[in-house]
């Protein structure tokens, strides 16, 4: 199973254990917030090369 795989999985166990507890919204809100918050964290060469690097040599 690939390291993208497990990250994928892991974050729909994470919505589903959220949304009983927060509901749907907001759950769906933290699911979709993180990752852009963590991309807007990133400096502007930083995103250049995320964008620049191909999905296959994210791992690397």
């Amino acid at each position: 199973m690939s390291t993208r795989t497990k990250i994928v999985i892991g974050g729909v166990a994470v919505g589903l254990l959220l949304m009983p507890l927060i509901g749907f919204w907001l759950s769906l809100l933290v699911l979709l917030g993180v990752p852009a918050v963590a991309y807007l964290a990133l400096d502007p060469g930083q995103r250049s090369r995320l964008r620049r690097v191909g999905r296959k040599e994210l791992g690397r």
